[in-house]
């Protein structure tokens, strides 16, 4: 947190921009909520979900269900609960219950282990561990970060995506590391049922290129 590089100081013109470039979804993360335990960034975050008509997933520091409604209301299409996941699985299984299809997990893990509290705190649970706890209660989707790797432009953690996504049922996003093109391919060649990736960094500092992005992920037109 103390080494911030801002790349747009304008969030709704940047949703406006991956919009155009032909994303399908915008995925979104209050930072400072996710240290704090409470939304931070409301203003920004509803600025964005104003200015573009995809739908979007956001988290950080949404803790309970007051929460998770008031940005269910606020037009976010689907709320990811990540230390809440750990802390407190029952309050994410009644969101999933009340709200089918609308409720994510993110699960950042560092070696393997999940990490709470925006990676401030390690716990001594497995990734997969934690998502089967989830796997009867509704949850639409889990994202996987491998946070040795996100913001490192080291390369996606193909291994550990695939291991999760073929251990359980929920559909695995990917998250975490993306550098080049050829992260995006290796996923989508994976024979595991990786469902999408989180593509942050290298979007901002133009390592990637989005036509070429939605490409790779599109193997065979698919």
């Amino acid at each position: 947190m103390q080494q911030v590089t801002v790349f747009n100081d304008d969030a709704a013109a940047q949703a406006r921009a991956f919009q155009a470039a032909g994303f399908e979804w915008l995925h979104v993360v209050d930072l400072n909520g996710a240290f704090a335990g409470h939304s931070v960034n409301a203003d920004a975050i509803r600025a964005i979900r104003n200015a573009i008509n995809l739908p979007m997933q956001m988290g950080g520091g949404i803790r309970d269900l007051a929460g998770v409604e008031a940005w269910l209301s606020a037009g976010v299409t689907r709320v990811i609960l990540g230390t809440a996941a750990v802390r407190n699985p029952n309050f994410v299984r009644e969101a999933a219950r009340l709200h089918p299809g609308r409720i994510a997990v993110g699960i950042d893990a560092r070696d393997g282990f999940v990490a709470v509290e925006g990676w401030a705190e390690a716990s001594t649970l497995s990734a997969i561990e934690l998502g089967k706890r989830f796997e009867d209660a509704g949850v639409a989707a889990i994202i996987f970060t491998d946070i040795a790797r996100d913001g490192m432009l080291k390369g996606v953690n193909v291994e550990a995506t695939a291991a999760l996504a073929r251990a359980i049922s929920i559909p695995v996003i990917a998250s975490g590391g993306v550098s080049g093109v050829e992260d995006i391919a290796a996923l989508a060649a994976s024979t595991a049922p990786i469902e999408g990736v989180v593509i942050g960094r290298a979007l901002y500092d133009g390592r990637i290129d989005p036509s070429l992005a939605l490409q790779a992920a599109r193997p065979n037109g698919r």
